[in-house]
């Protein structure tokens, strides 16, 4: 596995490839004066990798011992740039799969293209920020691909490209986090399933059981000085894809229970059109001032129609002429229509003011409709974003879909996100957020959540302690890079405010896993947080596989490390035919079934849809195994 970048993703992927997958694993990161430093993850994490190295390398002696050529478990390389020269240097003629993971989309394209001329049996794994560019580039490396093999050059292909986003991976993990009572949730040709965190159920309640059970959460998870704030914190941490004797004797403990929903389509924000909304053209002092004039007509015309006994029609028209001023002087007319007319008058030298502060803020409105909006007046329980780079911008229109009310920060004025929250009407700040008064515009005092997503740690640290001072039960997300620092201050703030809720999260953490999957050759459709550990699902094919082909879907599942969710009908491997086994259940002909029994047999030409921890889907699909055994 070649692994190139020149971020934090590119180190914990070869950690994750070498760790979990036990792969061979080369890295190709620039010179030492241009590298990132490289992330530290966890001294539990690290402890377990390197017991799992140590088995690694035993191995592989042994086999060097016994005549193999022993190989290191992974090799450095530094280069400014993936040249042709570099791909061939660590070997992309011969590798199984190649991991592009720098922070440039152009960069990326430009080493596929050239891996792709170099090995059309390679694996690419890209990741891209445009993604209708990468759907393009996609295809076009596919095509490639299936060119070289009806040359005749590619028998037994097994190449695919697959474009992944970290900011697509993660942004709806850091969405829901913010949000109390927020789904998670993967969906796949139409099937929407949704991780739901539940409380444990009260003496005498049954808890209703969805689907099924993603995971028990940690004993102390639903409190808000719990230990599931970070990555290795805590002594007990979640039993991910328990069975039911677990789920069974937990008691005390909130779980992560699967369910279907419908889907219904993406929902546009409102005031998303070029021409804002009515309500928005007129501040609500105008608009009360507007109604209070009304309202005075009204009563005018009735206190005119009264005294007249005229029909109320004239005596509304009356009224008007009176109001503005066109109408004759009541010389010869009663008291009471005397005083009528210079109440009139009197209202309509207030409605003229009214009409011109009317006419100019709606002008000032249609002018400044493409520009940034400040926070309306009386904004409560929205969520602060701090940081409109590339994952501020994914969570941000994530958030906008919901219809969440979100208020930004944001100190480069030419930032990547400026143009998304002009075309959403999202109320942005300018300013550094470590100075004082940002957050204050920001309303922090009446916010639900912040969620600091910039990309420094210390910045993102400083705002939320400083919107913890000024308010303490404030909801706080933070995005950290290191995890032995996100424990750390984790612990701090959960000490200072106990009845707070704090979490700490890493873009590379959360995405790590979906790239490693995608190398090892199979479809990650998704993957689900709980606490700081990963749940990944995806879609895998039966056959080739002993621990599912010929299975029960009762029979397959294996607790702690994989479960069968749904099958997939749908071209290409469709289902079995009329003369198949008596006794297995039937299913229709297309589409994705997520209620199987639990006695359905798993055949050779299904592809099912799978929930697995990170060593379970490595187990399941390691290729090294089925290479030592002769596959």
């Amino acid at each position: 596995m070649i692994v190139c970048g020149d971020d934090g993703l590119a180190h914990r992927l070869a950690a994750e490839l070498r760790g979990v997958y036990a792969e061979q694993v080369t890295l190709v990161v620039p010179p030492s004066g241009r590298r990132v430093r490289q992330p530290v993850v966890g001294r539990a994490r690290a402890a377990s990798a390197a017991l799992l190295d140590r088995v690694v390398n035993a191995a592989v002696n042994r086999a060097g011992a016994s005549g193999g050529e022993p190989a290191p478990n992974e090799q450095v390389v530094e280069a400014p740039e993936i040249t042709e020269a570099v791909l061939t240097e660590v070997g992309a003629d011969r590798a199984a799969a190649l991991a592009l993971v720098y922070d440039d989309d152009e960069t990326n394209i430009r080493a596929a293209l050239t891996a792709r001329r170099l090995n059309p049996r390679l694996r690419l794994v890209l990741r891209l920020y445009n993604r209708r560019l990468g759907q393009h580039i996609e295809e076009l490396l596919d095509q490639t691909a299936a060119v070289a093999a009806g040359d005749g050059r590619g028998a037994g292909l097994d190449a695919s490209t697959t474009v992944l986003s970290d900011a697509d991976t993660a942004a709806p993990a850091l969405a829901a986090t913010a949000l109390v009572g927020t789904s998670k949730v993967v969906q796949t040709e139409g099937l929407v399933l949704r991780a739901v965190e539940r409380q444990p159920p009260r003496p005498g309640e049954v808890a209703d059981p969805g689907l099924c059970t993603l995971a028990l959460l940690s004993a102390t998870s639903n409190d808000p000085a719990g230990a599931d704030g970070s990555e290795g914190s805590g002594e007990q941490g979640p039993h991910l894809l328990p069975d039911e004797a677990a789920v069974a004797s937990a008691t005390g403990r909130g779980t992560v229970v699967l369910e279907q929903v419908s889907y219904s389509g993406p929902s546009l924000p409102p005031g998303r059109g070029g021409v804002p909304p009515f309500a928005s053209l007129f501040s609500r002092r105008l608009r009360w001032s507007l109604a209070g004039l009304v309202g005075c007509v009204l009563a005018l015309a009735v206190a005119l129609m009264i005294v007249t006994g005229e029909h109320p029609l004239y005596a509304t028209y009356v009224t008007l002429l009176d109001l503005f001023g066109i109408n004759d002087p009541a010389f010869h007319e009663s008291t009471g229509q005397q005083v009528l007319q210079l109440l009139s008058g009197l209202v309509g030298l207030l409605l003229l003011p009214v009409l011109l502060a009317a006419v100019l803020e709606a002008l000032g409105t249609f002018r400044t409709a493409s520009a940034l909006r400040k926070p309306p007046r009386g904004l409560g329980g929205h969520v602060v974003l701090l940081g409109l780079g590339k994952i501020g911008t994914r969570v941000l229109t994530r958030l906008r879909e919901l219809h969440i009310p979100v208020v930004c920060v944001e100190s480069d004025p030419d930032a990547r996100g400026m143009a998304t929250a002009r075309r959403l009407r999202v109320p942005v700040v300018l300013g550094d957020v470590t100075q004082e008064g940002v957050l204050e515009a920001a309303k922090i005092h009446r916010a639900h959540a912040l969620l600091a997503l910039t990309s420094v740690d210390t910045t993102n640290l400083e705002a939320s302690l400083y919107a913890r001072s000024v308010r303490p039960d404030l909801r706080v997300v933070l995005r950290l890079y290191d995890d032995d620092f996100a424990t750390a201050v984790y612990r701090t703030l959960r000490a200072a405010h106990p009845f707070a809720l704090t979490r700490s999260r890493s873009v590379s953490h959360l995405a790590a896993p979906a790239f490693a999957g995608a190398m090892m050759g199979r479809q990650i459709l998704g993957a689900i947080p709980v606490e700081r550990r990963v749940l990944l699902f995806a879609e895998v094919a039966v056959a080739g596989h002993p621990q599912l082909e010929g299975r029960t879907v009762g029979e397959a599942f294996r607790a702690g490390a994989w479960r069968v969710l749904a099958l997939n009908t749908s071209p290409p491997g469709g289902r079995r035919g009329e003369g198949e086994t008596p006794g297995e259940e039937r299913v229709p002909a297309s589409g994705l079934v997520s209620d199987l029994p639990s006695t359905y047999v798993l055949g050779a030409e299904d592809r099912v849809v799978l929930a697995a921890t990170r060593r379970g889907l490595a187990e399941l699909l390691g290729r090294r195994r089925r290479e030592r055994t002769g596959a």
